[in-house]
């Protein structure tokens, strides 16, 4: 239970002066629904009203402060023309200007022959000094408590500064004396305020310089976030050791199988990470590693490496992905590989039903499968395994950390398992590079293997990049590559056409292409089922399975392959040479980068072209660029982080990546690594969080709502 001494910080927004229903909407929109979310809603700017001259010592463009006298109200002669009011002082006169006014609201806030005090932004026009919609003004009484420095906070629509700045005092005119759980010697080191007067200072900044990210209030805020979220992933990853493991070691039979049936040797990096996996899932103690690399750079194979071990152990094996295409792919990887070592396999999705499914799910339960492929249909309650030793989660980020759970769990399910207590080891496998700094603050309770090299045989992919007023030279030069052999990738944003993005929809480029290319375009998208899917898909690779055989009559092998990001991760297909995609400037660098490693896969030269869409902004054009330049995923990862923060370094907005308030990777990735290493040792030497340190500990994890964390730590 949270600590009483926090709960007035945990209360609803509503609960402060002024804050009704609506205005609780907008404020939820941009920070949250607790007083406590205000403290983490920082300034992004300060408005310097302490310059407080005679009128005829104004600066333009300069915010000032002065006390005038009300001299004349001019009314516009038309509804287009501002509202003017004359005011003096004995140096000269100053106009305030109104656009779309009231007059009696007017004349009853500025009466004439009235002294008030307004500040705002100056302007010269036409000779005449002005401010135009003053920001404040008040009576002569009210004049000391304007001349401050004035924080401006980042506001949503319908939101202005004056119910923000109202709301955030309030917040702070609540805040408690709360132990210190900083050691004593590092904020010694840094001279770093306390908790208290540090969210005071950030919200009370003085100069421009206290906005700055490295600030001593700014360094403490950041230091506690992180340290918040570095002890709770330590906390958590120490919890998920105590679960019950067991020792799993192969005997290597059928990997030396596979090995000899294999057209190429392993790299050094893949059999570097295959002796990290086996190594932890010996060890009794359970299993729970990350697998990244790059595009291309054989996860599967070493994934495929890690199950045999389990399979020489006698344990069963599960390998779940997202879509239906990637499981497919998968399975025409394993299931030759798995046949040379008579390894029984299968294929569970979504689509499997009736006799079929019933089959799958007998043999399972038997133990006749040694190793199960599948989407989300391997998390239903029917699905039971006779033995359950490894899980093999890919493209992880798609998953809940529950679902990993669960598949993780099904051994549970089988009356007769004697290894019901026993959760299989975990492996799960990104195709996307993850920076040091987002894998630490991301992914801090998985040990981590990473392939650095790509097999032998990977072509480079060139890069190129292209305005869509070329798109019909584009268009044209497909028919030479198509003479060569070249099969081509053709990616559209959308499905179909939005008025809001204006984008070039996948069916209107098919039927545009396919009207220059007749019977060469085949299209694949994912509002389309699966059997459309397979087909499509089937036509372009030339591939085919018992799902997807062609029908002759209608269909022939295509060329181009029009299709939205559906493509994006599992597809493999070696004469696909080429990778054109349309309004480029509108996807994250990781899917590009995704996008990019389709091609590249066969014993040709590939090229990549990015059709742009303009004008670019700054981010765009950046993003384009890296592309261009370089096609290493970890470099491209850490521009990603860069250019638009960690919560989108994964392709779209991902739920288990962090999204600090406080902190800033980019600034503060040595706080980062000293609050790793802070809670290392506060785990080390009081892992239950109880001395006076420890339970000051608790209050930071509360406050950063690492609630879960404590409740895990409660019940053992």
């Amino acid at each position: 239970m949270r600590p009483s001494i926090l709960f007035p910080l945990f209360a609803p927004l509503q609960s402060l002066p002024g804050i009704g229903p609506k205005q609780a909407k907008l404020f939820q929109k941009i920070i949250g629904d607790k007083i406590a979310h205000l403290f983490w809603h920082k300034p992004l700017a300060i408005v310097d009203r302490r310059f407080s001259p005679k009128i005829r010592d104004v600066e333009a463009e300069k915010v000032a402060t002065v006390t005038v006298c009300i001299d004349q109200h001019i009314p516009p002669e038309t509804s287009r023309r501002p509202y003017r009011i004359r005011c003096y002082d004995e140096t000269g006169f100053l106009y305030l200007i109104f656009f779309r006014a009231k007059s009696d609201y007017l004349k009853n806030l500025l009466p004439e022959g009235e002294w008030r005090v307004v500040s705002g932004k100056v302007e010269i026009f036409n000779a005449e000094i002005q401010i135009t919609h003053p920001d404040h003004i008040v009576p002569l009484t009210e004049r000391d408590s304007l001349l401050t420095v004035e924080p401006v906070y980042p506001l949503t629509a319908g939101l202005t500064q004056k119910p923000m700045k109202k709301a955030v005092h309030a917040a702070l005119a609540k805040l408690p004396d709360l132990p210190e759980w900083q050691d004593p010697h590092w904020q010694e080191k840094f001279r770093w305020p306390c908790w208290k007067q540090a969210l005071f200072d950030l919200h009370h900044p003085m100069r421009p310089e206290d906005l700055d990210l490295d600030s001593p209030c700014h360094m403490r805020l950041a230091y506690d976030e992180l340290l918040a979220n570095q002890l709770a992933l330590a906390l958590t990853r120490h919890k998920r050791k105590k679960l019950l493991g067991r020792s799993i070691q192969g005997t290597n039979d059928l990997q030396d199988t596979v090995k000899q049936a294999l057209p190429f040797d392993l790299t050094a990096s893949q059999k570097e990470a295959l002796q990290e996996i086996q190594c932890e899932m010996a060890s009794p103690s359970r299993m729970l590693r990350m697998l990244q690399g790059d595009v291309g750079s054989g996860k599967t194979i070493v994934a495929f490496f890690a199950m045999l071990t389990a399979i020489e152990a006698g344990l069963q094996t599960a390998l779940m992905v997202p879509t239906e295409i990637l499981a497919r792919q998968h399975m025409a990887t394993i299931k030759p590989l798995a046949e040379a070592a008579g390894i029984s396999v299968a294929l569970l999705t979504g689509r499997d039903k009736g006799k079929k499914r019933e089959k799958i799910l007998a043999d399972l339960l038997a133990g006749d499968i040694s190793l199960l492929v599948g989407t989300h249909a391997l998390l239903q309650d029917t699905v039971k395994f006779q033995d359950l030793g490894l899980v093999i989660i890919d493209e992880q980020h798609r998953f809940g950390v529950d679902q990993r759970l669960t598949l993780a769990s099904k051994n549970s399910l089988h009356p007769e398992n004697h290894h019901k207590d026993k959760i299989a080891d975990i492996l799960v496998m990104t195709a996307t590079p993850i920076p040091r700094s987002l894998l630490m603050t991301a992914y801090g309770d998985l040990a981590t293997s990473r392939l650095t090299e790509k097999p032998a045989g990977r072509k480079p992919v060139t890069t190129r990049v292209l305005p869509l007023s070329r798109l019909e030279d584009v268009i044209h030069g497909l028919e030479r590559a198509m003479r060569v052999g070249d099969k081509i990738y053709w990616v559209c944003p959308l499905v179909e056409d939005s008025e809001v993005l204006d984008l070039q929809a996948a069916e209107d480029r098919f039927v545009a292409l396919e009207s220059c290319y007749p019977g060469r375009v085949a299209l694949v998208h994912g509002r389309m089922k699966g059997p459309e899917k397979d087909r499509a898909m089937a036509s372009f690779s030339g591939k085919t399975d018992g799902d997807a055989l062609l029908d002759h009559q209608h269909d022939c092998e295509k060329d181009i392959l029009v299709s939205t990001t559906v493509i994006e991760v599992g597809v493999d297909v070696p004469a696909a040479n080429i990778m054109i995609i349309e309004h480029a400037e509108r996807f994250g660098l990781a899917q590009l980068h995704q996008l990019r490693g389709r091609v590249g896969r066969g014993d040709r030269p590939s090229s990549c072209l990015l059709l742009y869409g303009g004008p670019l902004n700054d981010v765009a054009k950046a993003r384009l660029e890296i592309m261009r330049q370089t096609d290493d995923g970890f470099r491209i990862a850490e521009e990603d982080l860069r250019l638009r923060g960690g919560g989108e370094v994964l392709g779209t907005k991902q739920s288990g990546l962090p999204n600090f308030r406080l902190a800033d990777l980019d600034v503060h990735e040595e706080l980062l690594a000293a609050a790793r290493d802070d809670a290392k040792i506060i785990l080390e030497t009081d892992p239950d969080l109880k001395t006076d340190r420890g339970q000051a500990l608790r209050i930071l994890l509360y406050l950063f709502e690492r609630d879960a964390v404590i409740r895990t730590l409660e019940s053992g």
